[in-house]
Order: structure tokens, then sequence, then C-alpha cells
């Protein structure tokens, strides 16, 4: 899905700054502008986002509904949306961010999903976030492209797939890093044999926020397979939580840092809500089964409203079945991942990165990335 697609029109009743061909945004952050929209009623998002816009160095418009939202929505550079609302005017782009409070549960992502926020932040924590992410807007940085894996039903072999595609953008010469998303995966590191390569680990950035330097986040970070990776600790000590606000601030960082960030997300809600929303792509990865094609149908109802395709893990000759069970999902396929018989074994000995050599993973992952025209900057 391609991020504002609608250019800024040129008048206007409110100032706001123009830029040319060459100086547009990269498209993961909004226009240059000041100019703020916030539509709600609340009282509370009206007055934090009112402080946290002056913080920002912005100037702040208000509207209580879509209708008097309508006529300021293609003029401003960015739409915040308050989660008391529940339409948006007629063919506009989708907000830049839908604001909700502490408490709304699951209700809030459902309905970022509807209206087609492309980010959630949840006041009074995300404060500091959405400060950060109106400040950059004024002044915007190329980012690169975050793609995230998750699976369509356990065992579905996401963390593979993952691994393979990162060491063959490596390979290629992309600026890469991989990330673990899943606390409770046990340690993506294990699967690299990499537990004891130096560097950072999710637990030394809980204390995170704000802005991060890429240059020291990327320096700070272990390597393997020619990649830097951020994995949870593979053992069996009881680790730090990683806050949404610290989860921001790394992904804004590490999309900053590197030309691809490739994030093994897994199923459970809290890494949904903490990385797809991050993310410019969506794979969900399935065994050629009916049970993984009704489970990965499912899953669709957590994701952001994102590009998302299907991974279909299956034998050289299965992509008849794959287009099936793709078509039966509702998504599209974008690719076969080979069935290797020692893929198990390689996963418990830490030896994927020498099954990502073989042809047959490397046709799957060349396929996969030219299809997302990932290509070094």
């Amino acid at each position: 899905m391609s991020r504002h697609d609608i250019p800024l029109r040129g008048s206007s009743s409110l100032a706001h700054q123009s830029f040319s061909p060459s100086e547009e945004p990269s498209p993961w952050l909004p226009p240059e502008t000041g100019d703020v929209l916030l539509v709600s009623r609340y009282d509370y998002l009206r007055d934090e986002v009112e402080r946290i816009v002056a913080a920002a160095g912005g100037s702040l418009v208000l509207a209580g509904d879509a209708a008097e939202a309508g006529v300021l929505w293609d003029d401003v550079g960015i739409v915040l949306l308050g989660s008391d609302i529940r339409e948006l005017p007629p063919r506009r782009r989708p907000p830049a961010v839908l604001l909700g409070v502490s408490g709304e549960g699951d209700g809030l992502w459902r309905l970022a999903a509807a209206l087609g926020a492309e980010r959630v932040a949840v006041l009074p924590d995300a404060g500091p976030w959405l400060a950060e992410f109106l400040t950059r807007s004024r002044s915007p940085e190329p980012g690169g492209q975050v793609l995230g894996l998750t699976g369509g039903c356990g065992g579905a072999g996401a963390t593979t797939a993952a691994i393979w595609l990162a060491q063959s953008a490596a390979a290629n010469g992309i600026r890469t890093l991989l990330v673990d998303g899943d606390p409770w995966g046990g340690g993506l590191e294990l699967s690299l044999a990499a537990e004891e390569a130096l560097g950072l680990r999710w637990p030394d950035l809980a204390e995170a926020s704000g802005s991060l330097d890429p240059s020291q986040l990327a320096d700070s970070l272990p390597i393997a397979g020619g990649f830097s990776f951020l994995s949870w600790p593979g053992n069996r000590e009881r680790q730090a939580v990683v806050d949404p606000t610290a989860v921001a601030a790394v992904m804004d960082a590490a999309r900053r840092g590197y030309e691809l960030v490739m994030v093994d997300i897994g199923r459970g809600k809290e890494p949904l809500r903490m990385f797809a929303w991050d993310c410019d792509r969506l794979f969900i990865v399935a065994p050629a089964q009916l049970k993984a094609a009704v489970a990965a149908a499912r899953l669709l109802h957590d994701l952001p409203p994102v590009d998302t395709a299907l991974v279909i893990r299956g034998r050289g000759g299965a992509s008849l079945d794959g287009q099936l069970i793709a078509d039966s999902v509702g998504l599209r396929l974008q690719g076969i991942m080979p069935e290797i018989r020692s893929a198990a074994t390689a996963v418990e000995l830490g030896r994927l990165l020498d099954a990502g050599r073989r042809k047959t993973v490397r046709r799957f992952t060349a396929s996969v990335l030219d299809l997302v025209d990932v290509e070094p900057l």
C-alpha cells in the first residue's frame, strides 16, 4: 500500500510549505509542513495533542468530525484521528496516526485497520513517540523498507523465511537488519548460532525513548550471515519488558539506518501490535495445508492495512496448491518456500545460514526480493 498518495493542494486558507519533486519526502513520513489536523471531540486528546504539537514546533488545527475535517484534510501535512471518530471524509488519504487512550483494548487496533490508519498511538504513554514523529515530519530523512513476516499457523516457518531473506539481501549488497519481534520465541539468535556474538539485545534497549541515532544503533548490534540482528536473548532468564514506546524508537532508528529491515513478528497479539504497524509490507507464511489457510485468513483481522501477501511452504512443484490456498485466503501469492528435509534440524543446531546457501532457497529468496523491489540504495 502506497502511503501519502494524494499530494498537497496549492489553494488553502492554511499556510503550508511546498516541495519540488526532487525534494519529495520518503513515503513513510508525512509531507514537510508544520500543520497538524486533529479530528476528535475528546477534550483529553485535544489537550494532549495541543501540548505535543507545540513542543514539536508545529501548528494544530482542530475538527470535531469528518464533515468538519473534510475541507481541511488535504491542506495539512499530518492528519491525526481520535478513537471517537468512526468515519472519514470520502476519497481522502488515510490518517497518519489513530490516537487512543489507555484501556481501549483490542478495539483500537480493529478501528485503525478499518479506517486505514498508518500507525496507532496510545496516550499518554506514546506521547514522546508522537512528539518525535511530528518533529521528524518537518525535516524527513530517507528511510529503508520494513518487511514483516508472521506465521499463518504455529510452526509455519516464518523465522526460517525471515533469516533466509535477510541472508539473501545481505549477500546482494543490501544493508540489512533482522529483528526478532517475538519475546516468547526463545531467541532468534539461537537459530543463527550467534548467542555469543557481541552486541545489544532487546533488554538492553528497554529504556529507549525519543530519537535514537541510527549509526550508533547499527554499530551496537551483533552481526551474523552478513546482516545485523536484534534478538531476544536465547536463555532461560526472565527478560526485561520492552514497552511499545521503546520499540517505536528502535524501529524508527532501524528504518533510518538500514536499507532493509526484516521483522520476524511472531503470532501473538502484542508482537503484532508493536511491530506489524511499523511495516510497509507483510508476508504471512503458511504450509500448503487447508487448516493453515483457515488460520491465515483469521489472522488477517489482526493486521494493519498494508500490502500483505502469502508465502507458502511446500515442495518445489506445489505452486498450483499454493495458488489455490492464496486464492482461498484472498491474498497474493508472493512465493513458494522450499520444504527442506533437514530444516528442523538446522533450526535446532543453529545451521539455518548453511541451509540458506542452497540453490532452491536462493531461488525462493530472489523471487521474493525481486517482487518487492528491494535494491541497494
